[in-house]
């Protein structure tokens, strides 16, 4: 049996390929969903039944032996996030071909006049995605949207994530006749409703504003007060043992000015970080660092931990760079939340040193590792360079707590 997997690209049957109408004139029998039959050309098939799921389609068709040529029509193109890849999956033995139609971000850019070959795509059509997320990575971003995951609703996550200046382009209805195109920043869509086939391009053109993903960001890059900040060789080696990854949670406890955090934020660029800081004027300069460095993924707690930690989300890493004498008690908070979490504390004093090796002990901590820092740096003296010595510190490591 020969098999045609044809993309009917958006709307009506005009922008059918000329290859595709063939496929499906020559079709004993064409399945697809209810809308897509309805776009057909009328001199295509009568014989039409409606499928979506692949082993619907499968029975569908070992019902009818009698079927020696039968056409699936499927929305868009077989090749952008289609069903083509698990029908063929389910039919093996089948002589399959799949006919390339006009994908919705091919369409809604030529409608817009420039180029789709650096869209960053995304599906959030029946999957779970964080839109705020996507958008802060790229500068451009493609979304097929579906009934929950809607213009509107990623206009919200979008101004909750710090990105309500983003333009967002929705085209809705696209191809066919009475077809509506929209652009404004997504915080002047929040209230706005689309039609229900719609697809949404997102313009983001500052993004992350740091190129490099290396960790250990030179000191002077951070707007910096009176408050302490964990240097670079320090902050370098603690993200090292921190080990984000892109999508964690990470909780920077004592955040100071927020060097720590914004280092997180840019490694977990998919993720969230959470500074907590009790000082006023450090929640402030984090504020400043954090839209210095675009990290709109970073969320300032101002409070004092461990209370200020109860109503964050289980952490996968977290740093300590302060605790206010309450060490052990924030080391219990994280753990509680995620027994496995990745922790470093950082301390300059040995008071600090011993408080940590205690509490490691007696939440049995896993894979403890302490790692002294101790980084000079050259001062120009006369004709000649001196080593300045910075303070030694303590890097207490941890994996988690022993099963």
């Amino acid at each position: 049996m020969k098999l045609y997997l044809v993309g009917m690209g958006p709307g009506g049957g005009e922008l059918l390929t000329g290859r595709a109408r063939q496929a499906l004139e020559q079709a004993d029998a064409i399945i697809g969903a209810r809308r897509v039959l309805e776009l057909l050309p009328p001199q295509t098939s009568e014989n039409r039944f409606e499928a979506v799921a692949a082993n619907h389609i499968r029975e569908l068709i070992q019902s009818h032996p009698e079927w020696n040529t039968v056409a699936v029509a499927l929305s868009g193109d077989v090749g952008f996030y289609s069903g083509a890849k698990s029908i063929r999956a389910a039919m093996p033995e089948a002589d399959t071909e799949a006919i390339c139609g006009i994908s919705s971000p091919q369409y809604l850019c030529a409608k817009l006049i420039r180029p789709w070959q650096s869209l960053h795509l995304v599906s959030a059509h029946g999957l779970d995605c964080d839109p705020a997320a996507e958008v802060r990575n790229y500068p451009e971003t493609f979304f097929l949207t579906d009934g929950v995951n809607t213009p509107q609703a990623i206009a919200r996550r979008l101004c909750d994530g710090g990105l309500g200046d983003a333009v967002m382009t929705v085209g809705e209805r696209l191809a066919y006749p009475d077809e509506r195109i929209t652009c404004a920043p997504a915080r002047e869509l929040v209230n706005r409703s689309f039609d229900k086939l719609n697809a949404v391009l997102v313009d983001n053109p500052q993004g992350f504003r740091r190129e490099s993903r290396c960790c250990g960001i030179e000191d002077g890059e951070f707007i910096r007060g009176e408050v302490p900040m964990t240097k670079q060789e320090v902050r370098a080696a603690a993200m090292a043992k921190l080990a984000p990854r892109p999508q964690d949670v990470c909780w920077d406890v004592g955040a100071g000015t927020g060097s720590v955090s914004v280092e997180m934020a840019l490694a977990c660029r998919m993720g969230r970080v959470y500074a907590v800081e009790i000082g006023e004027e450090g929640c402030g300069l984090i504020a400043q660092n954090r839209d210095k460095f675009g990290t709109t993924n970073l969320e300032i707690i101002q409070g004092a931990a461990p209370q200020a930690l109860a109503p964050l989300p289980a952490p996968d890493a977290v740093f300590v760079g302060g605790s206010k004498g309450n060490l052990l008690s924030i080391l219990q908070a994280a753990l509680d939340k995620n027994p496995q979490v990745r922790l470093v504390i950082s301390a300059i004093s040995l008071e600090t040193l011993s408080a940590a090796i205690a509490a490691a002990k007696k939440l049995a901590l896993r894979d403890l590792e302490i790692v002294q820092i101790a980084a000079s740096r050259t001062r120009a003296v006369g004709g000649h360079h001196m080593l300045m010595g910075n303070n030694p510190i303590f890097l207490i490591c941890a994996g988690g707590r022993e099963e």
